[in-house]
C-alpha cells in the first residue's frame, strides 16, 4: 500500500501566534483517526509565522476517508485556524511510489 503525505502551507497573522499554538496543540491531541500515522506542524525556517502541517496516511484509502470527517470539535478548530491565516494557503498531496 502506498502511503500518502498531505501538506498544508500558510502564513498566520503575527499577533495570532499564541492563539495559533494553542489551537495546534489541541488539534494534535484529537486528530488521531484510523489510518493517520502522523500529524506534525513545522515552522518554516527563516520565515517567522509561516507554517506547514504534514499529515501521513497509511494508504490512499485512509487519506480519502479522512476528508469525510464529521468530528465537530475538529471542524471548529480547523475553522479557527482559517481565521488566523493571512494570504493564500498551499496544499500538496504526495503519493509514495511503488518501487517493487
Amino acid at each position: 500500500m502506498a502511503k500518502v503525505l498531505f501538506s498544508v502551507q500558510y502564513d498566520i497573522l503575527p499577533e495570532k501566534k499564541d492563539d495559533y499554538l494553542k489551537v495546534v496543540k489541541e488539534l494534535k491531541a484529537i486528530i488521531n483517526k484510523e489510518g493517520l500515522e502522523a500529524y506534525a506542524v513545522y515552522e518554516i525556517k527563516g520565515k517567522p509565522n509561516s507554517f506547514n502541517e504534514v499529515y501521513t496516511f497509511a494508504s490512499v484509502e485512509a487519506y480519502e476517508a479522512f476528508d469525510d470527517n464529521e468530528d465537530e470539535r475538529l471542524n471548529i478548530l480547523i475553522n479557527k485556524l482559517g481565521d488566523m491565516i493571512v494570504g493564500s494557503t498551499k496544499y500538496q498531496t504526495l503519493v509514495e511510489l511503488n518501487t517493487n
